[in-house]
């Protein structure tokens, strides 16, 4: 807490401290980065790491950073919360046990309690499809200077969420569109005082990396037990 908090009287974003928690790598850059954040994706996978701590960690990262942004993204943010508390009540009964998102997940089947509103598993899924929603935003801020903020947004939600929202969810992000603010509001908060539009795609390109072999790891999971098509209400 007392590093965090001297690094944000520095002028550093949420998301810039986010990042730099995230990094997988020293201080490389370039194709020698790369090669190695590639190796350390094909370690993480081969060594069965605790992805249920990634996830969290993540997660929790995520939260950090909508806090910054404010009510903009509330709807969000609180379903982010819920899933992150429910995961993280089942890890803390026994976290050897439930150490793999696998372990969890193959459980939850075995009982027959996978599909069910309040089960880890659609908690593991969902807060998959948040991160990747919330990386498809802050690739396409970048790389669409001509659009408005509200455009990506609603690009960002038609390609990661909206395909498993019913109705109700839909309703919801629909009011959430309407407190998106303007872009360049936006870009500020999330570069802080001291940062700028370098330093920013710098942090969305570790993004990337470092929850790329996650979101393999649910992909995968959700695909062989068939819930990759689950939906909300």
């Amino acid at each position: 807490m007392e590093r965090k908090r001297k690094e944000m009287e520095k002028g550093k974003s949420e998301l810039r401290l986010a990042m730099e928690e995230l990094r997988l790598c020293g201080s490389r850059d370039g194709a020698e980065e790369e090669e190695e954040v590639q190796v350390q994706q094909v370690k993480v996978q081969e060594q069965h790491k605790s992805s249920t701590m990634d996830l969290l960690y993540v997660s929790k990262q995520l939260i950090h950073v909508l806090d910054e942004i404010g009510p903009t993204l509330l709807v969000l943010r609180q379903d982010i919360q819920q899933n992150v508390q429910r995961l993280q009540d089942l890890h803390e009964k026994d976290c050897s046990k439930y150490a793999c998102l696998t372990a969890i997940v193959t459980e939850e089947m075995e009982q027959g309690t996978a599909k069910k509103t309040k089960s880890c598993t659609r908690a593991i899924i969902w807060l998959s499809r948040s991160i990747k929603f919330s990386k498809y935003l802050l690739e396409r801020l970048l790389e669409t200077p001509e659009s408005s903020l509200e455009e990506i947004v609603e690009e960002a939600y038609a390609n990661t969420l909206k395909p498993w929202h019913g109705w109700i969810s839909s309703a919801a992000y629909k009011v959430a569109l309407k407190l998106i603010p303007e872009r360049e509001f936006f870009v500020a908060l999330l570069m802080g005082n001291c940062q700028d539009l370098e330093d920013l795609a710098e942090d969305a390109r570790m993004l990337a990396y470092a929850v790329q072999p996650l979101l393999q790891e649910i992909d995968a999971i959700s695909a062989k037990h068939n819930l990759d098509k689950m939906k909300s209400s």
